[in-house]
């Protein structure tokens, strides 16, 4: 089966970074026997400078395609003075809604080997491994009425779905005890608990969930919340981590087809100067092969890769600590050669 990948690159380092996880795409294809075909489109301040629109029709057509979409980062000072609805970010804001991306993953995740790089005690983040599933598209950032129990069903039943990929213990958080949206939350993920009997469901208010991220994240596999409340959570649980550079995301649909992309920015303080960490990319392309193209373990070769990586000492900038640091491209040069070991 060939996979269609839409590649969106963007602006500021999203090139940069794209590229390398083209590089492992590229060394999947050749050494793995990855049946991908892929097409690159413009978004952001690209569409808007080759089309006058940060969402060009042929993107979204590519996009709409798609088996799932790699994106890299948009944005710029250049693009500021522009009206809103032009201005890069709508591009994205668009792309999401069109697809119907209600599902946001997003991962935070430890190396050991950048234990020191987070605020907390090395044993308490260590090897963390979390699954924020925020809902993307209702919530109270919404201002009309929407199918409210309908929304609950699609992201609780996204989140299970998450929860089997992984170690089956799903954590809903919520607001019971206070918000009648909240008892009703809590009412249909029960109910729709019944459908995955093999997986551990517990629950907990948002404001213990908050302090037990910082208190024992370990205890966490996956999480899932409402769009507000994930909006924090996630936010919180990055911060474990202690560099963005390392952490990818995903947006799926009720399909399960995604747009996978760094959660960083586009940093155009430090475009074509080799700066860009692009784990944060390549790891983002594992889990596009986990959700979306359901090829779990060259997903799990490239999650190996990048930790065979980190343990040869290869650091980017954003996570040397004061070691030698190497560029984007010879990060990216690292983890096709750690790939290529493993074949």
């Amino acid at each position: 089966m060939t996979h269609k990948i839409a590649v969106l690159a963007g602006d500021g380092i999203g090139p940069e970074i794209v590229d390398e996880g083209l590089k492992v795409v590229k060394c999947l294809q050749a050494d793995f026997g990855f049946d991908a075909e892929i097409e690159a489109a413009a978004i952001g301040g690209a569409g808007y400078d080759l089309a006058g629109d940060p969402l060009p029709e042929q993107t979204l057509a590519l996009c709409r395609q798609a088996d799932a979409i790699l994106f890299g980062a948009i944005g710029g000072p250049q693009y500021d003075d522009l009206e809103r609805e032009l201005r890069p970010e709508k591009g994205l804001l668009r792309l999401r809604s069109s697809l119907s991306l209600f599902s946001n993953l997003r991962p935070a995740m430890l190396y050991p080997q950048l234990a020191d790089a987070s605020s907390l005690k090395n044993e308490l983040v260590a090897g963390l491994d979390i699954m924020i599933v925020r809902e993307l598209t209702g919530g109270i950032y919404f201002g009309q009425p929407r199918g409210i129990r309908h929304e609950i069903e699609r992201i609780a039943r996204s989140a299970f779905d998450i929860s089997m990929l992984r170690n089956r213990k799903l954590c809903s958080v919520d607001k019971a005890n206070v918000l009648e949206a909240s008892e009703l939350w809590r009412e249909v993920v029960t109910r729709v608990a019944a459908e995955y009997p093999e997986v551990e469901l517990s629950h907990m208010y948002v404001d213990n969930a908050s302090m037990q991220l910082v208190r024992a994240p370990k205890q966490f596999d996956v999480i899932v919340t409402s769009n507000m409340f994930g909006d924090i959570l996630s936010d919180t649980a990055a911060m474990l981590t202690g560099s963005i550079g390392m952490l990818p995301s995903a947006s799926l649909d009720a399909d399960g087809k995604g747009m996978y992309e760094p959660i960083h920015g586009s940093a155009p303080d430090i475009v074509g100067k080799g700066l860009a960490n692009p784990l944060a990319t390549i790891l983002s392309l594992a889990m596009m092969l986990r959700y979306s193209l359901r090829q779990a373990e060259l997903a799990g070769m490239i999650d190996t890769a990048v930790g065979n990586v980190l343990n040869q000492g290869f650091r980017t900038a954003d996570i040397a600590g004061g070691a030698h640091s190497v560029s984007t491209a010879e990060m990216g040069d690292a983890v096709v050669a750690a790939l290529r070991e493993l074949g």
